[in-house]
């Protein structure tokens, strides 16, 4: 019989391959760069993560071992994936990659001609 640990150790592991996976699907089956950056950093930031965290807990339980650099690890990645994503996808908006023609809405157009106004 599975201990507590032990599915608690599972759930992370299950839940960061799924985030992957449905991001790698994300990343093949989106439109435009904007919704496949969206799904690349969802899945690098939340499946990563899982998967650290069930490392982290199995290195605690099984093997006694308080892992610092395991915790750094998952600091790192939740700080500089959703930034990092942010930044890419600026970038090519500003230098013109084009929406998905079916996008409804473009709320940075709008902001740019605020900033223009003034």
């Amino acid at each position: 019989m599975l201990s507590l640990k032990e599915i608690v150790i599972s759930t992370f592991l299950i839940i960061g391959t799924f985030f992957m996976v449905s991001g790698t699907i994300g990343v093949l089956r989106f439109p435009d760069v904007y919704s496949r950056l969206h799904a690349a950093t969802k899945s690098a930031t939340l499946g990563v993560s899982g998967v650290l965290i069930a490392t982290f807990l199995y290195f605690l339980f099984d093997k006694g071992i308080f892992s610092g650099k395991l915790i750094l690890g998952i600091l790192f990645v939740l700080l500089t994936a959703p930034v990092g994503g942010h930044m890419i996808s600026r970038a090519a908006y500003r230098s013109g990659v084009p929406l998905w023609e079916r996008t409804a809405y473009n709320h940075l157009e709008e902001e740019e001609k605020k900033e223009e106004r003034f």
